[in-house]
């Protein structure tokens, strides 16, 4: 891989991690699309795909530091009770959303694996994320929370979440829908979903970082992975950025442009594939 598909390939996983439209599917589509002629299974992929996500985690706790830093002070008691009381409640939270994930993934990440290297199937499943999307408009509760985000909130969120699994489904999509579908405002959720995803973007890439070592692959893209990982950081801040605003300013329909995308997205690079173009 060279540089600028490195830098590319980057970009689009800063952005997709984000944006309720599947990282793995377009990570899976694009390059075969493009004919870029990544070699996902080679032994440097891996580590070069480590560095991205955590460049992308990096970008969200720098987007959310605010909020870390307060769950921090509230774990170690050096807030007012009432502060520490509140943040200790979102870190709870937090967990309970990511156990559905870590459960479930550690049943079927290794039966549904066979999914992950197909680009039709993927281009199928991010037609379907099109449909989660709109139904998530459809049946979101219009009576919403007025307060924070219950823990049974937290595990159906998570539960949504693990949606993901398959590729071209987006897993902050499908932890917004989860979300609305408990009362739960697009901003609301989206920010749930963000700070979610930070510890299981971070444990994805940790997780993998023992066979790094054991396979001793680093070195070989080690310029073009450090460069890759700042630009996905970068990208994966301004996603951010852009989403909260976004979701706060279009809570009437915010998913539905996405929805749109990935039908036309989805159908178009199925039929463009199936043909060889």
């Amino acid at each position: 891989m060279d540089l600028m598909h490195a830098v590319l390939f980057a970009a689009l996983q800063g952005a997709t991690e984000l944006f309720p439209v599947s990282s793995l599917g377009h990570a899976v589509i694009v390059p075969a699309l493009l004919h870029w002629g990544i070699d996902q299974s080679a032994p440097g992929f891996l580590p070069f795909l480590v560095m991205l996500h955590l460049g992308t985690a990096t970008g969200l706790i720098a987007y959310f530091y605010v909020e870390w830093l307060v769950m921090a002070r509230g774990l170690l008691g050096l807030g007012y009770a009432e502060e520490n009381a509140a943040a200790r409640g979102l870190l709870g939270k937090l967990v309970v959303a990511t156990l559905p994930a870590v459960v479930i993934g550690g049943l079927f990440k290794k039966p549904i694996a066979h999914l992950f290297g197909s680009p039709l199937v993927a281009c199928v499943f991010l037609i379907a994320n099109a449909g989660l999307l709109l139904l998530g408009e459809r049946l979101r509760s219009r009576h919403l929370r007025q307060g924070n985000i219950s823990y049974l909130d937290a595990l159906i969120i998570g539960l949504f979440q693990c949606l993901a699994f398959l590729p071209g489904i987006s897993r902050s999509g499908a932890a917004i829908v989860g979300g609305l579908k408990r009362g739960v405002s697009h901003a609301g959720a989206a920010k749930f979903s963000f700070l979610m995803g930070t510890p299981v973007i971070v444990a994805a890439g940790v997780a993998e970082v023992p066979k790094l070592l054991h396979q001793h692959q680093l070195h070989a893209l080690f310029g073009a992975s450090v460069i890759a990982a700042i630009t996905s950081g970068i990208v994966a801040y301004a996603s951010t950025a852009f989403l909260m605003r976004y979701f706060k300013e279009h809570d009437d329909w915010a998913l539905k442009p996405f929805a749109l995308y990935c039908a036309i997205a989805g159908a178009g690079a199925f039929l463009l594939l199936l043909v060889g173009l």
